[in-house]
């Protein structure tokens, strides 16, 4: 008898919007730009005028409602959030698959944004008004790696990119964690849960002058460019361990079946 053996599909990037990674490296040579032009003290006028008029256009009832707002971003509880959605999918799916987003996510976002915020050594510009209590013109520059490192990791808005990563592992896990207990999602309600948080939250940052826009600026950038990254991996053809994975190593993501 001729023994069959199972052929394993080739391993391909999905697809993301727009396509090519002519995009990708648009995003960064922006960050990198940016970076470049406020070490060159340059656009430093702009976010003064932003975060000056949001100063005097903050009343006590906006405030409030910007600073509950703004919890949209909020990195830990959106890491529980999405790792739990992965961890109930893979329950109901007997599958590993759906816990590997949040983790890759998580991986991505610890190894870039908290440098980059070290590395580039930026007050708020709420550092005039409380610790360190710099002169106003002093809260602008980069790299100013003579203060404390908490009072200096403005530049990128990690509000901005992990919103925009973390709700798109929500987004991602959502249609097909629906799915397993016979749900559907409209895909508008999918682009919703994927766009309205992050610009809710880079609106907010910055009107409450907890960033400077660049600052917001450069967390969109960076969590857009880590987005595509993230969406890219082909999830459900990864190969796994299946023997060690004892058959939980199943397409999860992209099919509708529990």
């Amino acid at each position: 008898m001729r023994e069959i053996q199972t052929v394993r599909r080739k391993v391909q990037l999905r697809p993301v919007r727009p396509a090519g990674w002519w995009c990708d490296a648009l995003l960064l040579a922006g960050l990198i730009g940016l970076t470049v032009a406020l070490a060159a003290h340059r656009l430093f006028g702009v976010d003064r005028a932003i975060a000056d008029w949001a100063e005097a256009h903050r009343p006590g009832a906006a405030y409030w409602v910007a600073v509950v707002f703004n919890y949209l971003g909020q990195g830990t509880p959106l890491t529980l959030i999405a790792l739990g959605m992965g961890v109930l999918l893979a329950v109901r799916v007997r599958s590993v698959r759906p816990v590997l987003p949040p983790v890759l996510a998580f991986v991505f976002t610890l190894f870039t944004i908290g440098p980059l915020k070290v590395w580039t050594a930026r007050p708020a510009p709420s550092a005039s008004v409380k610790e360190p209590f710099l002169p106003p013109e002093a809260t602008l520059p980069l790299f100013q790696h003579d203060l404390p490192v908490r009072f200096a990791q403005s530049y990128p808005s990690g509000h901005v990119a992990n919103a925009i990563v973390w709700y798109g592992v929500i987004a991602l896990l959502l249609t097909p964690l629906l799915a397993s207990f016979g749900r559907t999602v409209p895909p508008r309600l999918v682009a919703v849960v994927r766009l309205v948080p992050p610009a809710v939250v880079l609106c907010t940052t910055t009107y409450l002058g907890w960033h400077w826009l660049t600052d917001s600026v450069a967390g969109l950038l960076l969590g857009l460019l880590l987005d595509r990254l993230l969406h890219r991996v082909p999830w459900d053809d990864l190969p796994l361990p299946r023997r060690l994975l004892g058959g939980w190593d199943r397409p999860a993501l992209f099919t509708s079946t529990p």
